[in-house]
């Protein structure tokens, strides 16, 4: 495959979103817990459980259509590092509209669909900000017949492998994608930008919808900079046990 050797490294773009995260104190700068949660309320017990374990939260649609994008801007404000997880695409101007105002909020990263005209224009638009902009490659939820009914001619890792190219000419600072092609990404991304990884799932825990998934252990050697885990910590009976267990088998690899 053309893509599985290449270290394009020397084509990032040096006023991107970077966080450097072979610099991080402990694995707990690198676990990112998804406040995959209906309410404000529940999202506010969560993060008060976690206090002092948990630095890193991310934030999608469930939660930021409950209220969750002002919980976001009060997060950042008190110094914790939140994941917006909008996954963009529109028209150019309307993405760059967007990561404009996203940039004053003070998040730390942001998705979007790795599409290149797309993660060019949030580039942009993003440019002197510390914003870190993730292209994501293609759904941890997704397989192959999954891919193929979207009408696309590769297969999940060859698709991931292309996108993480596009995503590190587009001047992005990191990608998701799972941790199974973890590994391959960094080699066509080198050392500096983040590969996030969902999907992450501890031993025995129940894969849930969920296709392409892996430890958290297995995934910091994959090459992963950061895993986000939402479920199996905000649904279990006790989250902070739930999380320092994860963060132990991070820390293990």
């Amino acid at each position: 495959m053309p893509y599985t050797d290449r270290n394009l490294a020397h084509a990032v773009h040096p006023d991107r979103g970077v966080i450097n995260f072979a610099e991080a104190d402990t694995m707990r700068d690198r676990l990112i817990v998804g406040l995959d949660v209906p309410t404000l309320k529940e999202a506010e017990k969560a993060v008060r459980e976690l206090e002092g374990a948990i630095s890193f939260y991310k934030i999608g649609y469930q939660l930021a259509f409950a209220g969750g994008l002002d919980f976001a801007r009060e997060l950042a404000s008190g110094g914790t590092k939140v994941f917006l997880d909008m996954k963009l695409l529109d028209i150019d101007n309307t993405v760059a509209k967007g990561v404009e105002n996203i940039v004053k909020m003070g998040m730390t990263m942001l998705t979007l669909h790795a599409y290149p005209k797309t993660m060019r224009a949030a580039v942009e638009a993003a440019r002197g900000s510390e914003l870190c902009l993730l292209g994501v490659t293609v759904l941890t939820s997704m397989d192959e017949q999954d891919v193929i009914d979207a009408g696309y001619e590769y297969d999940p890792h060859t698709l991931v492998l292309r996108r993480s190219e596009q995503a590190l000419h587009a001047g992005m600072g990191g990608v998701v994608c799972s941790a199974e092609e973890a590994e391959a990404v960094r080699r066509i991304v080198g050392p500096d930008l983040a590969v996030v990884t969902p999907g992450i799932r501890p031993s025995g825990s129940d894969h849930g919808d969920q296709k392409r998934v892996v430890s958290p252990a297995q995934a910091i050697r994959n090459g992963s900079s950061h895993l986000v885990v939402g479920r199996p910590i905000v649904a279990a009976p006790d989250r902070r046990a739930a999380a320092e267990a994860i963060l132990a088998e991070m820390q293990s690899a």
